[in-house]
């Protein structure tokens, strides 16, 4: 299960670098997870400041 981030993003960036596979990236509105790449390590929902990442 991949992990997503809800709308609840403020896109403070905190999750993008912590990626270990780049499969976080800058939407228009808010930062986006592809879930192909996603390899569930949780890393982005631990930085999180607004805990917008849940586990799908």
């Amino acid at each position: 299960m991949a992990y997503k981030i809800t709308e609840e993003c403020i896109k403070c960036g905190a999750c993008e670098p912590e990626c270990p596979t780049e499969a976080i990236s800058e939407g228009e509105e808010m930062y986006v997870i592809d879930a192909d790449n996603c390899i569930d390590c949780g890393a982005c929902a631990d930085v999180c400041p607004v805990d917008a990442i849940i586990q799908e």
